[in-house]
């Protein structure tokens, strides 16, 4: 997921997608816990996504709060 895709994302999208991944972290880490966890490299790249989205929708409500 590149930080260009979401910047065309809305606020409530970009929300959506931030709650869609933190649930996948969470079922990811509970699998690395009980060994099901086939590439545990991934929790790291879901991370990152969740820094980007946060990072985004940051952006995003400062400008409308310039507006």
């Amino acid at each position: 997921m590149r930080a260009s895709e979401l910047n065309q994302l809305s606020i409530q999208a970009l929300e959506a997608k931030l709650k869609d991944l933190k649930t996948e972290l969470f079922n990811l880490r509970f699998q690395h816990t009980t060994n099901q966890l086939d590439n545990p490299h991934v929790i790291n790249d879901v991370k990152k996504d969740i820094a980007r989205v946060m990072t985004v929708l940051q952006q995003k409500k400062s400008q409308e709060e310039a507006k």
